[in-house]
């Protein structure tokens, strides 16, 4: 058990039978009152985003979640199959329960696997990846004043804006967490 107090950016706990991530915290000392620590936690599993407000010293269950690296190999079905970089053991994984992740994610990607009680609980991808545009409308001259984007198709068959000078074929560098294009390659 942990205290509220203690939270820091990064951190697991579990709530409610659930692992979530501390986005971000507070801690607010009102003029009258209690202080009380405001948060921001991301469920691990379903990466959904909620604001809980913890009083000052509750204390919370830490979630030892573990963190494997391993490389994704193939689509089989409905499952994703990665191999442990150490030990070279293969676990199938069901792509459902990886949400919107998986549409970055290409053969041969290093990603770390977490864990929580000997369960896979989901997955974290590399801040960037580098990806090719295999779909886009040819860019329009003109009108570009205030930095014109279009969308683009990327070779996982995600979909970002890009600025109207890409074309097909080049290769991108895409920020995993907010999906959007960094610059070309």
């Amino acid at each position: 058990m942990i205290s509220t107090n203690d939270f820091k950016t990064g951190m697991t706990i579990e709530l409610d039978g659930e692992v979530y991530t501390v986005v971000y915290f507070q801690h607010v000392k009102p003029g009258k009152g209690a202080a009380f620590v405001r948060s921001k936690l991301k469920n691990i599993r379903t990466e959904a985003t909620i604001d809980k407000t913890f009083r000052a010293g509750e204390k919370v269950s830490r979630a030892h979640v573990e963190r494997r690296e391993m490389q994704y190999l193939y689509r089989s079905g409905e499952f994703l199959v990665f191999m442990d970089t150490e030990s070279f053991e293969q676990i199938n994984f069901p792509q459902e329960e990886l949400g919107d992740t998986i549409s970055l994610l290409k053969e041969n990607m290093l990603i770390y696997v977490m864990e929580y009680k000997g369960d896979v609980i989901g997955i974290e991808l590399p801040n960037f990846v580098e990806l090719a545009i295999t779909e886009t409308e040819p860019g329009i001259r003109g009108d570009t004043v205030s930095g014109a984007t279009k969308r683009a198709v990327l070779e996982t068959g995600a979909e970002v804006l890009v600025p109207l000078f890409i074309e097909e074929g080049d290769v991108i560098r895409v920020d995993t967490r907010s999906r959007e294009y960094m610059e070309r390659v």
